[in-house]
């Protein structure tokens, strides 16, 4: 319902970018200037100064940012309101989710949630850490799923522990007989194959060593991917191994392509759903967070238990 110039308006004047506006909400940057230059039209008042490649709010634009902010709180509180009057879980929620956690991790989540909530329409968008978090900040999501915490005052975490990293090796790697776990010190001088930096799963590796008083830069990386399967391809292919979560690995497990072995001390995963805090949270949102705990804290191993030929994601928007 809400006015889509307004909300195109509203996250250029968070982001005082038209190019990270455009990213944040998946247009092309032309489609983001004839929104603004539409409004601008409609209320005969220019709303952003352009010079130097930089922008900034005009006085019009800054009373503009205000009321829209007020008027998009006030539209979700009413939303959630009239959904709990009624007790109907129903409407359109927009997820965002990193594309590992969006390939590997919802598919099946969501496929459960659904079951459960049939008149919950989902719009799934995918983009790296960044991006979801500005998405969350500026409204254009609902809620999003990262895999690692943000550092945000303006937005809410509910952390989910749901998955164990572990080492991964080719089946024909000398690692691949060894029994039990495996201390994370025997990985330094392993050519290393990683996700890159940037990534969640970085950072929470890179996090996970200090803590062992390990630097990164003491590691023997190979190479740093932009993908799980690529480094999931480079590993198959002997190159190194790779530390990843073990969901990512079901069907190379199933298949032996691949062999994923414990690590100690123990180095599990997180889903952060994040949203933007508020005095009142959409209802279907509340909804999806009660049900992502009981979901993954019924059964460590929900990962594979729904019917594959259920397994389709919602179509991404």
């Amino acid at each position: 319902m809400a006015d889509k110039r307004l909300q195109v308006f509203y996250t250029v004047a968070k982001l005082l970018s038209f190019t990270k506006a455009a990213e944040s909400l998946q247009m092309t940057q032309p489609a983001v200037t004839f929104q603004i230059r539409q409004l601008e039209e409609t209320f005969n008042a220019r709303l952003f100064d352009r010079s130097h490649n930089k922008i900034n709010l005009t006085e019009a634009g800054r009373r503009m940012f205000e009321y829209s902010e007020k008027l998009f709180d006030l539209y979700r509180e009413m939303e959630s309101a009239i959904r709990e009057v009624t007790g109907n879980v129903s409407g359109t929620l927009k997820l965002g989710a990193t594309v590992a956690i969006g390939d590997y991790v919802l598919p099946k989540f969501l496929v459960a949630f659904k079951k459960d909530f049939p008149n919950v329409n989902i719009q799934l968008k995918l983009s790296n850490t960044t991006n979801i978090a500005s998405m969350v900040e500026n409204s254009t999501i609902d809620i999003g799923v990262i895999d690692t915490e943000l550092d945000n005052k303006m937005i809410g975490t509910d952390k989910i522990t749901y998955d164990e990293m572990v080492a991964v090796c080719s089946s024909k790697h000398p690692l691949a007989k060894t029994p039990g776990p495996i201390e994370i010190k025997l990985l330094i001088t392993e050519p290393l194959i990683l996700l890159e930096e940037g990534s969640g799963l970085h950072t929470d590796f890179s996090k996970y060593l200090h803590q062992q008083g390990i630097s990164y830069d003491k590691l023997n990386i190979l190479m740093e991917l932009g993908s799980i399967e690529a480094i999931k391809n480079a590993v198959d292919s002997g190159l190194g191994i790779s530390v990843l979560p073990r969901s990512t690995l079901l069907k190379d497990l199933e298949m032996n392509r691949l062999v994923a072995l414990s690590i100690t001390p123990s180095f599990n995963n997180i889903l952060s759903f994040v949203y933007k805090k508020q005095k009142f949270q959409v209802l279907n949102v509340q909804e999806l967070v009660e049900f992502a705990h009981k979901f993954y804290n019924t059964d460590e191993k929900t990962f594979g238990k729904v019917p594959e030929e259920n397994g389709a994601l919602p179509q991404t928007q």
